[in-house]
């Protein structure tokens, strides 16, 4: 397997002092352009903030208050969105479309020697209405990124998730053949 896919994990310890350049930001966000999509639908639109600005401030109110407590350290935030319809009508699959977009983005965070967590704890609601959003187009996920910071600067809850060890399903969990259940692997 891929270093960058067994490295990528979301991390909540941001530096607030660090930032993400613009070179950065669009090295991601053109990873998130090349994802697969359904038909080459392209489904995937984002609104992007970096600290200090109104929209990352924006953003950081639409965030649940578990979420806030850690996420105001991040150089970015961002909202993954979908648009629903293009010129051929509506279009199949969009969340699997944002899905791989936003996946590349985290690996090419990994790449950069940035961190990046994935947070679908946030009012879509307000989303829409704060960013102005058309009918067409759906709110699906928000993303904190940014370097690594502090382990201390988090609550204390947090600290002890933070060093939890990884876990993953074994593939006897998630692989089958033949009928549902029935392992690929033994």
């Amino acid at each position: 397997m891929n270093e960058l896919i067994s490295k990528r994990w979301s991390p909540r310890a941001f530096s607030a002092e660090a930032t993400v350049s613009d070179d950065e930001l669009r090295t991601l966000l053109e990873a998130a352009r090349w994802a697969p999509s359904h038909g080459n639908s392209q489904p995937a639109r984002f609104v992007v903030g970096k600290r200090g600005t109104p929209t990352f401030d924006a953003i950081l109110e639409t965030l649940r208050p578990g979420n806030k407590t850690w996420a105001f350290r991040a150089s970015v935030l961002l909202i993954g969105c979908v648009i629903t319809a293009d010129a051929r009508g509506d279009l199949p699959n969009i969340e699997f479309g944002l899905g791989l977009a936003m996946e590349n983005i985290a690996l090419q965070a990994v790449d950069l020697g940035l961190i990046a967590h994935m947070m679908g704890g946030f009012d879509k609601t307000a989303a829409r209405e704060t960013f102005k959003m058309p009918d067409d187009v759906r709110p699906l996920v928000a993303m904190a990124i940014g370097r690594p910071g502090r382990l201390e600067d988090l609550p204390e809850d947090l600290q002890t998730r933070e060093q939890r060890e990884r876990r993953r399903h074994p593939l006897s969990e998630t692989a089958f053949t033949g009928t549902w259940g029935q392992s690929l692997f033994g």
